[in-house]
C-alpha cells in the first residue's frame, strides 16, 4: 500500500513573521504521479515542536507513547474532538480519523446523536486537520489524521494500516454513524435500499472491520478497550429513520457480543449509551445553565471506562443530562 502524507514546514521571514507550508509525500521507495487527490485517505501528522517535520510514517512507531495509540474515529468539533483531547493529555499518541463529508443536507436530528454533525461539509477537512494542530500543541502530543470512509471495508483496512504502522493500539473509540439526510422524518415506504444499506454499514459494518483491525493486536498483548458510542435509537426506534435506529441497534448488539467473546481475554469492551444533545464544552460556552450535555463531561466518562479496575467492568453505560 503507498502511504500519502503531509509534510508540515514553519520558517521564519527576515521580519519574523512564521509561515506554514504543507506538500504531499508518498511513502512508496517508487514514487508515481499520483496525486494526493486521489489517495484513498490523507494522513496529517502534527508534530507538538514546530521545529520538527514529518519524514515517513513507518520510521515514526518508535517515537510514539509507550502507552500506545488511541484510535477515534468520527471526529468533529464536540464529542470526537474532546475525547481525543483527553486521551492526547493523559499521554497516548492519537489518531483521529473522519471522512470528507461531502455536500450533504444536515438534518437537525443530528443534534440528538452523539456524533459530529454540526461542522459544516465543505470545511470538515480542515477543521479535521485544525484539530490536529490544536490537540497537539495543547497536550504537547502526537496527533495523526486520518481520513476514512467507514461503510468501505477497503478505506477502513488502508487507514488502519497507517494506525498501525505507528505502533499497537491500545484504545479504538467508534463514533462514526451516517446521518440523516433528511428532515421531516422520512415515510419508511420513500427509503430507498441504498439509504438503508448505507446506515447499516456505517453504524453497525463500519465498527464490525475497525474492531477486526485492532483486536488481535489487542488479544496478543492481553489488554486493551474499545468503546462503541450509541445513543437513544440504540434503544428506543424512531419513526420515520429506521436505518439509522436498525444501525444503532447492530452496534450495540456487536458490542455485547464482543464483550462477552473478549472480556477473558483482557479487552475491555463498553457501549455507551447517549441521550440527549451534545452542545460545545462549557468550559468554552460560559453557560452552566444549558441543558445540552458537555463533550468534556462525556470524554472524561470514557477515560474511566478505560482505567475501571478489571474486577469491575461497564459494558454498557446510559449518559443524560441531569434536567
Amino acid at each position: 500500500m503507498e502511504l500519502f502524507h503531509f509534510q508540515r514546514f514553519i520558517s521564519v521571514s527576515k521580519g519574523g513573521r512564521m509561515s506554514t507550508s504543507s506538500q504531499s509525500t508518498s511513502s512508496s521507495p517508487h514514487p508515481t504521479n499520483t496525486t494526493t487527490t486521489t489517495s484513498p485517505y490523507l494522513l496529517h501528522k502534527v508534530k507538538p515542536f514546530p521545529s520538527c517535520h514529518l519524514a515517513n510514517m513507518r520510521s515514526m512507531s518508535c517515537s510514539t507513547s509507550p502507552k500506545g495509540i488511541a484510535a477515534i474515529v468520527g471526529v468533529g468539533p464536540r464529542l470526537g474532538r474532546s475525547v481525543a483531547r483527553k486521551f492526547a493529555h493523559e499521554g497516548y499518541t492519537v489518531a483521529i480519523l473522519a471522512r470528507d463529508l461531502g455536500k450533504r443536507f444536515l438534518s437537525p436530528l443530528a443534534l440528538l446523536l452523539p456524533i459530529e454533525f454540526d461542522a459544516p461539509p465543505f470545511v470538515f477537512p480542515f477543521l479535521l486537520s485544525r484539530f490536529a494542530d490544536e490537540i497537539a500543541c495543547e497536550a504537547k502530543a502526537q496527533v495523526f489524521a486520518i481520513r476514512i470512509d467507514c461503510s468501505d471495508s477497503k478505506s477502513v483496512r488502508e487507514a488502519f494500516e497507517g494506525v498501525l504502522s505507528l505502533g499497537f493500539v491500545e484504545v479504538l473509540v467508534y463514533n462514526a454513524c451516517e446521518p440523516p439526510v433528511t428532515c421531516p422524518p422520512t415515510n419508511f415506504t420513500a427509503i430507498t435500499v441504498e439509504s438503508f444499506e448505507r446506515s447499516l454499514a456505517v453504524s453497525a459494518v463500519g465498527a464490525f472491520h475497525c474492531a477486526q483491525q485492532v483486536i488481535p493486536g489487542m488479544v496478543e498483548r492481553g489488554r486493551g478497550t474499545i468503546i462503541f458510542t450509541g445513543s437513544s435509537v440504540s434503544l428506543s426506534g424512531f419513526a420515520g429513520y429506521c436505518g439509522l435506529s436498525c444501525g444503532k441497534f447492530a452496534l450495540r448488539g456487536l458490542s455485547q457480543s464482543l464483550a462477552r467473546e473478549y472480556q477473558s481475554s483482557g479487552i475491555h469492551i463498553a457501549h455507551v449509551v447517549i441521550h440527549g444533545d451534545i452542545g460545545a464544552p462549557r468550559s468554552s460556552r460560559g453557560d452552566h445553565s444549558s441543558t445540552s450535555m458537555d463533550p468534556d463531561a462525556l470524554a472524561q466518562t470514557y477515560w474511566h471506562i478505560h482505567v475501571q479496575d478489571k474486577g469491575a467492568w461497564t459494558q454498557e453505560i446510559d449518559l443524560r443530562p441531569s434536567t
